[in-house]
């Protein structure tokens, strides 16, 4: 038989401390209804943020040549949805690899957005009413893609010239081709709020699925610095330098329990790295499964033992006289 060591037998030995009665229902029920108390209280004084939502049109409307700019990189493949990569398409804008494996790659493309179909041409063909909007959609479609180049990027060379707030739309270029029919048909689109609601590619009454909005306006993060969007994120400290998973919008509290998530973002390489996002994947993997397996990491799980932060909360148990190993059991049963 084996014989106990020195902790195991000090922890046999039967408690001999004071003893109280204790209605463990008794005292839930007081906790509950306190917290339940605090919450109301606390709900009805602070509420909760109650911020607007960002749309396409309140982005139209803002700036709508910032608003064309990006449109037109949707229409020619060139946005950072459009050249994104996995699980969206089979682009490489976005690819994230740890060493040699990419997870993007290894489940592929599982919600495929084709930005000029989807963003574009296929909100555009659900107007009724305007033969010279069907005539510019089929030229577009048919001519080849060296042409659909040519025409957008003359276009946007004039475009380029205006200020994101401007709204001074070029309707006829005859070098950009059906271009700016397009344009000035999804600009007037998107500032009624319809083009919202032909993003949205969820159809039943509780619409939860917004990614193609959301993929559209956040095309603008990176190619416009003093985006709509960007002028917004910065102001409410949401960035990604600002720490912003772990806050909320106004003067309410957000989440510090990500804050351990979020720090690998500023620390060099990751804050760096074309591969952030999965190298703190990885971390966050390694630090979860060493946490799971403390009670089994030889070193680790002794820790307790050797900074022993229980005899603190035990105290009146370890300074009771009668607490010695005279009587402790020597062997195991």
């Amino acid at each position: 038989m084996s014989r106990w060591s020195e902790s195991e037998r000090r922890y046999s030995k039967p408690w001999r401390g004071p003893l109280r009665h204790y209605d463990i229902l008794k005292e839930a029920t007081i906790g509950f209804v306190i917290v339940l108390v605090l919450v109301f209280i606390l709900a009805i004084t602070f509420s909760s943020p109650d911020v607007p939502p960002i749309t396409v049109q309140a982005w139209a409307t803002a700036q709508p040549a910032g608003f064309i700019d990006i449109a037109l990189t949707e229409l020619n493949g060139t946005s950072t949805t459009a050249t994104y990569g996995p699980p969206y398409n089979t682009g490489t804008g976005s690819l994230q690899s740890l060493g040699p494996v990419s997870l993007q790659k290894f489940f592929g493309v599982k919600y495929p957005i084709n930005t000029a179909k989807d963003f574009v041409l296929n909100p555009l063909s659900t107007l009724p009413g305007f033969p010279t909007l069907t005539a510019a959609i089929a030229t577009y479609e048919h001519a080849s893609k060296a042409t659909e180049a040519r025409w957008v990027s003359n276009y946007q060379t004039r475009m380029n010239r205006l200020s994101l707030s401007s709204s001074a739309v070029i309707a006829h270029m005859p070098s950009a081709g059906p271009v700016p029919e397009l344009m000035t048909h999804l600009l007037a689109m998107a500032q009624s709020g319809a083009l919202d609601a032909q993003l949205l590619t969820q159809s039943s009454f509780y619409t939860t699925n917004y990614t193609n909005p959301v993929m559209f306006i956040g095309d603008s993060v990176v190619a416009q610095p003093k985006s709509y969007w960007n002028q917004i994120v910065s102001a409410d400290h949401l960035e990604g330098n600002q720490w912003g998973v772990m806050n909320e919008t106004g003067s309410w509290p957000g989440q510090p329990w990500m804050w351990l998530y979020t720090m690998w973002y500023q620390v060099p390489p990751m804050s760096n790295s074309d591969n952030v996002d999965v190298e703190v994947l990885a971390i966050m993997t390694v630090l979860s499964l060493a946490l799971l397996f403390v009670p089994v990491i030889p070193g680790l799980r002794r820790i307790p033992e050797k900074i022993p932060l229980y005899r603190l909360i035990w105290r009146r148990y370890y300074r009771d006289p009668e607490f010695t190993n005279a009587d402790l059991p020597t062997q195991r049963p």
